[in-house]
């Protein structure tokens, strides 16, 4: 199931957050996660994530998004800027099912495109968002 991302939700993200961050060997201080954190609750915030919670209620994945205007078009871009999946839980089609449910979402608002940005060596990701772009 795909869902937007709740309070009761923090344990399960900030682990497939840190296994995210170690996949990209990235060291970010404690402070900057809780403010991610923060932001995603927060709703004033243009920040938002959706994730993929298994039949067992524990988080196999997520999608961390924004969005903001555009200056060549009339319509906000979102942006995506986070997507891991539990490397237990690849294969099973997640990533898609995330990208998937961000594209409704950026349909039912209005947005006028999405884009993200990875890793040029990540060719599992390269892979699937190539099949969108």
């Amino acid at each position: 199931m795909i869902r937007d991302a709740t309070a009761a939700d923090e344990t399960g993200f900030r682990r497939l957050w840190a296994a995210y961050l170690a996949f990209y060997k990235v060291d970010l201080a404690p402070a900057v996660t809780d403010r991610t954190w923060e932001r995603i609750l927060d709703p004033h915030s243009r920040m938002s994530a959706r994730v993929a919670e298994g039949e067992a209620g524990t988080l196999l994945g997520f999608a961390v998004w924004h969005h903001h205007t555009a200056s060549w078009q009339l319509a906000d871009d979102c942006y995506l800027e986070d997507l891991f999946v539990d490397p237990a839980a690849r294969g099973q089609g997640l990533g898609r099912a995330l990208l998937d449910d961000l594209v409704a979402i950026a349909r039912q608002r209005g947005f006028g495109r999405i884009y993200w940005h990875t890793n040029e060596d990540n060719a599992r990701a390269r892979s699937l968002y190539d099949s969108y772009a």
